[in-house]
């Protein structure tokens, strides 16, 4: 949404617009600008504040009033700030803009058919990482090519098999930060690449981009699975992704807010859950109580956890748990704690209506 301004011919050139000539009477003339642009004004009307905020690692867009003082005056300024509710009415726009009305598309039925499982783990979109410290790049750019990277590269190899349906694992961290301050949901403080509305913009559309190719191949199942580092702002990017594709009749959501999820696909019960809460060896017994209906009718049993970056497999009384790998890169705190040189992966599964698990597929980077 856009906001009408006054502008200064020096304000104007540092946003890169042309100045026009102010009505009569006035040194100003009126413009309007976009949350973006907004963003720089602020950055230019009080730059002095946002040099300190930088220097301090203070997110800039978090500050709602300071005081400006001298020797004769001291003065409270209060910045333009961009709320939650502009970020909440741009998302808004652009799917009206878009207005996604998918057309029904219809699928001849398979021989010998599978189910693809398809679980990009902690992407944590808006790490960041440096080869200075850490021997290795990752910023939001990189997050995103790595999971369309990581997508594609599943699909070839899965090319051999005759795909039914596909099963979509998304959320487990899939954003780094979940306040204006650069922590987790917990208060943890994060080394952040970008703003907090950036990347969730980005997350966004990543899995727009990746639902629609994967609806070249099947139809989708997307499970949302709720995390540490982004509680909140998971859950509302998922019900955003879901309501984005309401028109679609060859996509279907599981995105409440329930910790532990579960599919099933011929004899095959599926769980998948982030792994920061309930213990693995009793993630089993979960299952058998939670989704028993599905459970007694089910011969391969399997849950997908993440949290942990990197794998871990364990077969139970009557049920398989596998750790997924990540492709995320290692920030200094992981760096310094030697928590690094995991494989970095996204992964798949192939799932027999029949006989469970037949192939693993993995993209390593």
């Amino acid at each position: 949404m856009k906001k009408r301004v006054y502008l200064t011919d020096d304000e104007a050139k540092a946003l890169g617009i042309r100045p026009k000539k102010p009505q009569p009477g006035r040194t100003k003339f009126r413009c309007f600008l976009d949350q973006q642009q907004q963003m720089e004004l602020n950055k230019v009307r009080h730059s002095g504040v946002y040099e300190y905020c930088k220097q301090r690692g203070i997110d800039f867009s978090s500050v709602k009033e300071y005081w400006d003082k001298t020797k004769e005056y001291s003065v409270k300024v209060r910045p333009d700030v961009i709320s939650y509710n502009d970020i909440s009415k741009r998302i808004i726009e652009q799917m009206d803009n878009h207005s996604p009305s998918y057309h029904p598309i219809e699928r001849q039925k398979q021989t010998n058919p599978h189910l693809l499982v398809l679980d990009p783990a902690d992407v944590h979109i808006g790490k960041l990482a440096t080869s200075f410290e850490t021997g290795e790049d990752y910023n939001q750019q990189i997050a995103v090519k790595r999971v369309k990277q990581g997508i594609k590269g599943i699909l070839s190899k899965a090319s051999g098999f005759n795909i039914e349906r596909i099963l979509l694992i998304i959320g487990n961290d899939i954003l780094h930060i979940d306040t204006p301050r650069r922590t987790t949901t917990s208060g943890t403080p994060q080394d952040t690449d970008g703003m907090w509305y950036e990347n969730f913009l980005n997350a966004k559309k990543l899995y727009v981009d990746v639902i629609e190719s994967l609806l070249t191949v099947s139809d989708v199942h997307v499970t949302y699975n709720p995390s540490n580092h982004d509680y909140t702002n998971g859950f509302f990017l998922a019900d955003v992704i879901s309501s984005w594709f309401r028109k679609c009749e060859n996509v279907t959501f599981d995105v409440s807010i329930k910790h532990r999820k579960y599919f099933s696909y011929g004899q095959n019960l599926i769980g998948t859950t982030h792994g920061d809460g309930a213990k693995v060896q009793d993630l089993p017994l979960l299952m058998a109580v939670e989704a028993n209906k599905e459970w007694s009718k089910s011969k391969h049993r399997y849950v997908y956890t993440h949290h942990v970056h990197h794998k871990n497999a364990k077969d139970y009384a009557g049920v398989t748990v596998e750790s997924l790998r990540s492709p995320s890169g290692t920030d200094s705190w992981h760096h310094r704690n030697g928590y690094q040189h995991n494989p970095k992966a996204v992964e798949g599964f192939l799932h027999h209506p029949k006989f469970g698990q037949v192939a693993r597929l993995t993209h390593i980077f």
